[in-house]
């Protein structure tokens, strides 16, 4: 029951997010991601939600920690609505410097993203703790299962699906989570918004 239940809530939360669901993909038969969908080297993008720590050098009335809006945008003194959402600290730190040039001269800033917010991922199924947690860059499949409290004595590690938006479909990418922890297989790296599912063991 428990497990049909936990299916039920799994096909609600990736229903709003699909229109062409498609059957299940090993993660080996994955592409490696293109240019468009890799991540950006200089650090991770803001988006709503996330605090921003902006520092101008001798200019304290500039500088604190704004919130990023829903519409993506932070009320900056002198510059009004500046939208961030995005950006990088590094691109964030360069908008603003460049509102700044018109007000103050020479002026030094720099951005550090206080918390991610706007970047969640999703744990259910045969976990200790399932419930929803905050993606970190470069997050695999075992870090996600560890922070919620590890598999539970039911799961069926192997079973494991990845539901993930697509261009247009959902994917649904079977991870085989005892097989990476055994070092049969690579570790699967995740995405923000993904959707992670345990089954449990039908033995």
């Amino acid at each position: 029951m428990r497990s049909f239940l936990l299916l039920v809530l799994l096909g609600a939360l990736t229903a709003c997010r699909t229109t062409t669901p498609s059957q299940a993909l090993d993660a080996s038969e994955l592409p490696p991601p293109s240019a468009s969908t890799a991540t950006d080297t200089t650090g991770r993008t803001l988006g709503p939600g996330d605090l921003v720590d902006v520092r101008v050098f001798q200019e304290p009335d500039h500088s604190g920690v704004w919130a990023v809006s829903t519409e993506g945008t932070i009320d900056y003194p002198l510059c009004g609505k500046v939208h961030l959402a995005g950006r990088t600290s590094g691109t964030a730190a360069d908008v603003l410097r460049g509102c700044l040039t018109r007000y103050l001269k020479h002026p030094e800033v720099s951005v550090v993203i206080r918390e991610y917010n706007s970047k969640k991922i999703f744990v259910f199924g045969e976990v200790q703790k399932p419930g929803t947690f905050s993606y970190e860059e470069g997050m695999t499949i075992i870090e996600a299962v560890t922070l919620a409290g590890g598999l539970t004595k039911l799961a069926s590690p192997n079973g494991t699906q990845v539901a993930r938006q697509g261009e247009g479909q959902q994917l649904k990418i079977r991870v085989p989570v005892k097989d990476i922890r055994d070092g049969a297989e690579k570790n699967f790296p995740l995405q923000p918004g993904d959707i992670v599912f345990v089954p449990e063991s039908l033995f």
